[in-house]
């Protein structure tokens, strides 16, 4: 292997071994405390712009395949793992994690102390980070990475979203015929793709509702009309990387939305576009949550359920006085959930489509569909 140097935001250099593609990178570092999944974790389009430490040990042994990836391409810079293995063993698996990052020119570091360094963004915070195959220098380094933009600062919408409309049909994975599943459709919705997953498409597909994918470039108006005329029953809002308040065109599209009375569900990013258009905007948490193992206490059923997590930002108390919370994180009572007075709409800040994680949340996306019926 050949070796890798990292130069973070707070003057920290190491060095590593590096496993999947050469060169030098930018991103912001975060941890990720999922024990499984790492495909659908480096897919998923939450994570553009980002490197990301897995918390799990041991890295590589189910190696990859093309039916757990999340999206058309993995859009992270790259993975930082304690021991990659490249020797891979299981049935499904078609390439080693090392050969799938480097098709997707995507960095893999090893040789480093996990541990220590999640402790570190635990203490420091989510941090811009540099990562080099080719430069050793801790200077040259440090002088890339005060050069390059913050994560803040870059609209990463356009570049996961989709390019064109799409309708999805699939339904979710059926580990009898390890096949994607070919639901009969009846209602419509559209999905605003910010970055959205495949497997959330998946589960709105599972419950019979045809799904019409849409460009984050959308303009509200027309889909106001198409609601009228009763072509489409609901809007999905999707997750996506980023900072939300950059997100000016979209917020204005949203609100536009949300004054047409459509049901609307969002999921993520989803759910923090809808606060900043009904006038709460978001703050970033010190070092996000990232993971499958994060306790959410449902406040409407008293219930606690394990969910999967990926986001750096929340929504603020205030939003209390025109929406009800539904959902708290148990981790730091952060909002989790909400549903808007007199407004057929609600959103959560998790994931209940999981992919990977526990999918105790999945009723969620039954809970839309009445809401459209």
């Amino acid at each position: 292997m050949q070796d890798v140097y990292i130069y973070f935001e707070n003057d920290l250099f190491i060095k590593g071994k590096s496993f999947g593609a050469q060169g030098s990178c930018v991103g912001e570092v975060v941890f990720n405390t999922s024990i499984t999944g790492y495909q659908e974790i480096i897919t998923d389009p939450s994570y553009a712009g980002q490197f990301i430490v897995l918390s799990m040990p041991e890295i590589g042994i189910v190696g990859a395949n093309p039916q757990d990836m999340e999206s058309r391409k993995g859009f992270c810079k790259g993975i930082i793992t304690r021991h990659y293995n490249d020797f891979y063993s299981n049935f499904r698996a078609q390439e080693s994690l090392g050969t799938f990052l480097k098709s997707q020119n995507i960095l893999g570091i090893t040789n480093i102390d996990t541990r220590s360094l999640i402790k570190t963004i635990r203490n420091n915070g989510s941090m811009m980070m540099v990562a080099s195959t080719q430069i050793s220098s801790p200077n040259e380094l440090k002088n890339l990475l005060e050069k390059s933009q913050k994560i803040q600062e870059i609209n990463l919408i356009p570049e996961v979203s989709t390019k064109n409309t799409y309708t999805h049909k699939n339904g979710t994975f059926d580990f009898d015929t390890l096949e994607y599943s070919s639901p009969r459709l009846s209602q419509k919705i559209i999905a605003i793709d910010f970055g959205i997953k495949k497997n959330i498409l998946n589960e709105l597909a599972a419950l019979g509702l045809e799904v019409e994918v849409i460009p984050h470039s959308f303009e509200a108006n027309s889909i106001i009309q198409r609601y009228k005329d009763n072509q489409i029953k609901g809007i999905f809002l999707s997750n996506g990387p980023g900072d939300p308040q950059m997100l000016s065109h979209e917020i204005n599209q949203i609100k536009l939305l949300i004054e047409a009375k459509i049901p609307m569900f969002g999921i993520c990013l989803g759910h923090q576009l809808l606060s900043i258009a009904h006038g709460y905007n978001t703050y970033k948490l010190k070092f996000g949550h990232h993971g499958g193992n994060h306790p959410v206490k449902n406040l409407l059923t008293q219930s606690v359920e394990i969910t999967a997590q990926n986001h750096n930002y929340s929504i603020p108390e205030e939003i209390e006085q025109i929406a009800e919370i539904t959902h708290r994180n148990l981790f730091d009572n952060t909002i989790e959930g909400l549903k808007y007075k007199n407004s057929p709409i609600f959103s959560v800040q998790h994931h209940p489509e999981a992919s990977p994680g526990p999918k105790e949340s999945n009723h969620l996306f039954k809970q839309f569909l009445k809401m459209l019926t």
